[in-house]
């Protein structure tokens, strides 16, 4: 079976700036992979040209079979995404917002009840399908994000930072739905965290960029190893790319305040 995203050099510059330099690197389907790195590494420029929204400067890359600069449309059909800025709409509630998605992805008119009932139910949601998203906790807003994300069934699913501002509690509750997803539907998925432990829980490998660069590929178990014995995955960040893990901080928060946190994750890189 084919890689479900296939990369080779690809490059993207800046004017004067290399923001992903060369990148080669394959994810199979199924897989749950991490791009781990610190603050503009080039994680989140990749995800803009692995779903279209940035061209590459070189290289080339495939997204489910399909070339990123040949065949947009099909690739931007086959895939899901959710960034790090909030992408609901806080004066709507969580129904009206997947009906919107329903729209904008040409869902049949005749599926998108049941999709959307199934998507509420998968993530939960069902029992506040009909309140404003304003009123929603930071870990509810995020399972909305993702059921939108997911109500077309791609094949792959982006996530740039899915827990950023998220207390311990609706982290481990995203976690827990994104393997569902996996398991469930066989969605590959591509992440990046600043969250170690996210990686580790979640990813089969992994991958560290620093500078543009992808410096180190393996398990989240292999890249420990490689930092020394009875290292772990927050000790391998540091050898592989020079820097310490930056603190984005915690918080449960309701729409508002993850507003901001997400805001201030998005001005960090």
């Amino acid at each position: 079976m084919p890689p479900a995203i296939s990369t080779h050099e690809l490059t993207k510059r800046f004017d004067t700036l290399t923001a992903v330099d060369a990148l080669s690197l394959d994810v199979q389907a199924g897989e749950v992979f991490g791009l781990l790195g610190p603050n503009g590494a080039g994680k989140t420029t990749t995800i803009k040209m692995l779903i279209t929204l940035l061209p590459p400067s070189g290289g080339s890359a495939t997204v489910a079979g399909h070339d990123i600069l040949r065949d947009t449309r099909l690739v931007r059909r086959a895939i899901g995404y959710v960034p790090q800025l909030l992408s609901s709409d806080g004066a709507l509630s969580a129904r009206e917002n997947l009906m919107t998605t329903a729209r904008l992805y040409h869902l049949p008119a005749a599926q998108r009840r049941a999709r959307i009932d199934e998507a509420l139910e998968f993530m939960a949601l069902d029992s506040a399908a009909d309140r404003l998203v304003r009123t929603f906790s930071g870990g509810m807003v995020r399972r909305l994000e993702i059921a939108q994300a997911m109500l077309h069934r791609p094949e792959v699913l982006f996530l740039d930072e899915p827990t950023v501002g998220l207390d311990p509690n609706a982290r481990r509750a995203v976690w827990g739905h994104i393997r569902q997803l996996r398991e469930a539907e066989g969605t590959t998925i591509l992440l990046t965290t600043h969250y170690m432990d996210e990686a580790a829980e979640l990813c089969g490998r992994v991958g560290f960029m620093h500078l543009g660069k992808l410096v180190a590929l393996g398990t989240p178990e292999e890249l420990a190893a490689q930092a020394g014995k009875g290292k772990t995955l927050d000790d391998a960040f540091t050898y592989f790319t020079g820097s310490e893990l930056a603190e984005t901080g915690e918080q449960g928060g309701q729409f508002r305040d993850v507003a901001r946190t997400r805001r201030t994750a998005r001005r960090l890189g």
